[in-house]
């Protein structure tokens, strides 16, 4: 049991401005699965390697524990309606979003700044989240015109 205020604990991780992403993979059924994820890092340059986080509670959860891979999406300024869109529960969070399947089928959305095709190498419990640590397959980056899109005290920011 914590001894902090969880809501005051989440402001104080609210200060630190972070990238916005969507992580993409592919349920037990074979369908895209998908959700908005700031918990992104980039691990290691040898060999490869990036993670994130997941909360035990999320609707894609199951998806994302028992996958073998996973493409993290680097979202672009304008793409903040995306990270709104797979955000959101019981919708489907694919619907109007350009996709192609990538490396194991896995969804890999067009458009956005960068993408990191993964197979998965390692997971470590982290609490209320699950941490997925994966291996950097194949990675696009795209425009570097484009501002990102980043996520700073509860609201989304654009910056260069």
């Amino acid at each position: 049991m914590s001894k902090f205020d969880s809501r005051e604990l989440r402001d104080g991780f609210g200060e630190f401005l972070t990238g916005v992403t969507v992580v993409t993979t592919r349920d037990a059924d074979g369908e895209p699965a998908g959700l908005t994820v700031n918990s992104f890092s980039s691990l290691s340059l040898d060999p490869p390697l990036a993670l994130f986080s997941i909360g035990k509670s999320a609707d894609t959860f199951a998806a994302f524990e028992a996958g073998n891979g996973f493409v993290i999406h680097v979202l672009a300024g304008d793409q903040a309606d995306m990270s709104l869109q797979f955000s959101t529960k019981e919708i489907d969070r694919f619907d109007g979003v350009e996709w192609n399947p990538g490396l194991d089928e896995l969804p890999l959305i067009a458009g956005t700044l960068a993408t990191f095709e993964c197979s998965r190498e390692h997971t470590y419990d982290g609490g209320d989240h699950l941490i997925l640590v994966g291996r950097i397959e194949r990675f696009t980056v795209g425009d570097r015109t484009r501002p990102a899109l980043g996520y700073f005290r509860s609201r989304y920011i654009s910056q260069a």
